[in-house]
């Protein structure tokens, strides 16, 4: 597979959960959660039917690493990339190196996928810090791969994935401190914006003879990729525009202003009835 192929592959797979994560942390902000995706109850409490309840996200990671990982091995059609050593040869060369490196990147990446799953889908309770260990562990591995996918490459190709390993790196890390302090609202907006950057320098730009022995060259990429940490928050802030958009539009379409239903407690104390009267007149007074 070329270099173009190999890499058109995994950016258009950060571009789509990029996109994915844009529009579920501006929905969780500009709803208020406290969680970026809210906890499923326990089984027990979820009901009779589990379709509703199919891991989307998860079902979406493990496809399209299936996917990925067939078309590293098999594509174009009539390939056969499956091979690890030749074992013909008296010296057992290993074979295919960058496909193997990639269908490592994309299995860790099914591992995730199937975490979600097992952990939303089929455990009798989710298991949220398993997920998103998982989900660390497969940018950890993406940075080790990608330190050995360098050797032996052009000038020009060591720069690019030198680049990319920052943002990569940064990632893993945020994503390790959300296992242990998650549902920071800092954190999502972060590690959103560096999925952003893994997108635009997966993408190998086009059109341009470019030359790695040329110092303007690889000057010029530099500074693309500085221009690409704004356009990453722009991509960002473009979502959340659009999001809030749909959300108000949404919201005023759905209820009337100042007819917000508020649950009446049921016991029988005064008190709390005070509080809820209270918080019901302060709430006709802003309208």
């Amino acid at each position: 597979m070329g270099t173009l192929e190999g890499h058109l592959m995994p950016g258009m797979f950060f571009l789509i959960f990029s996109l994915y994560y844009s529009v579920l942390m501006s929905l969780a902000l500009l709803r208020g959660q406290r969680f970026l995706k809210p906890p499923l109850p326990p089984r027990e409490k979820r009901g009779h039917r589990s379709w509703p309840s199919v891991p989307v996200e998860g079902v979406m990671k493990a496809v399209i690493s299936v996917i990925g990982i067939m078309a590293q091995f098999f594509y174009p059609p009539g390939e056969n990339r499956l091979m690890m050593v030749d074992w013909e040869d008296p010296q057992r060369p290993f074979l295919f190196k960058d496909s193997w490196q990639h269908a490592t990147m994309y299995g860790f990446f099914l591992v995730s996928g199937v975490v979600d799953i097992l952990s939303q889908w089929c455990w009798a309770r989710q298991n949220i810090k398993l997920e998103r260990a998982a989900e660390a562990l497969a940018f950890h591995v993406l940075v080790l791969l990608m330190a050995s996918h360098i050797e032996n490459k052009g000038t020009l190709e060591i720069r690019v994935h030198l680049l990319l390993i920052v943002p990569v790196i940064l990632l893993g890390l945020v994503l390790t401190i959300e296992v242990w302090a998650p549902d920071q609202p800092p954190l999502w907006v972060l590690s959103n914006w560096l999925l952003q950057l893994c997108v635009v320098m997966y993408v190998p730009p086009s059109g341009q003879p470019w030359k790695g022995d040329n110092p303007t060259d690889l000057a010029f990429l530099t500074i693309f990729f500085c221009w690409h940490l704004g356009f990453g928050a722009a991509t960002v802030a473009t979502v959340y525009g659009l999001c809030s958009l749909w959300h108000h539009h949404w919201s005023s379409w759905r209820e009337a202003p100042g007819a917000k239903y508020q649950p009446c407690p049921m016991g029988s104390s005064s008190e709390e009835l005070e509080k809820f009267r209270a918080g019901a007149e302060l709430q006709d007074g802003t309208v």
